[in-house]
């Protein structure tokens, strides 16, 4: 989660919602690191999330990242979520909890719905204080402007 933190405090500095996801190998390797880009990037997909899982299917040379862990500081939405299940991903891990677009425990479980072809655990509120902590400061700043 420090990883995935240092991308948010990334994101934060270049003016974006301080999101940052990082994707963990079976071995414990990171793969992948990203934070949120959609801004910058005019691109409504550019989360982090979907920025490292596309990075880390390149890296493996396939878009099936069985045993791989997500890793990010806020709970994936509903896109990331399913982005996640569709590429295999053995577990979910973030921090802060999304009450209001959460997809894998808040408003949604996407990513347990036994209705779907592929189900991923689930590990909430690491360094939760942390990672709210910065998406607090970030959206209080912006209310100053």
């Amino acid at each position: 989660m420090r990883a995935a933190l240092q991308e948010a405090e990334k994101g934060a500095a270049a003016g974006e919602v301080p999101v940052g996801a990082v994707i963990v190998s079976p071995e414990g390797k990171i793969l992948a690191r990203a934070y949120n880009r959609p801004v910058s990037a005019k691109d409504p997909t550019a989360h982090a999330e979907i920025l490292a899982l596309r990075q880390a299917a390149r890296k493996v040379g396939n878009y099936r990242l069985a045993g791989c862990r997500l890793v990010v500081t806020l709970e994936p939405c509903p896109m990331c979520a399913g982005a996640a299940v569709a590429a295999r991903v053995a577990e979910i891990v973030y921090g802060a909890e999304d009450p209001k677009g959460g997809a894998v425990s808040t408003l949604y479980r996407i990513a347990s719905d036994s209705r779907l072809n592929h189900r991923a655990s689930v590990l909430p509120g690491v360094l939760e204080e942390e990672c709210s902590a910065l998406l607090r400061s970030f959206f209080r700043e912006r209310r100053r402007r």
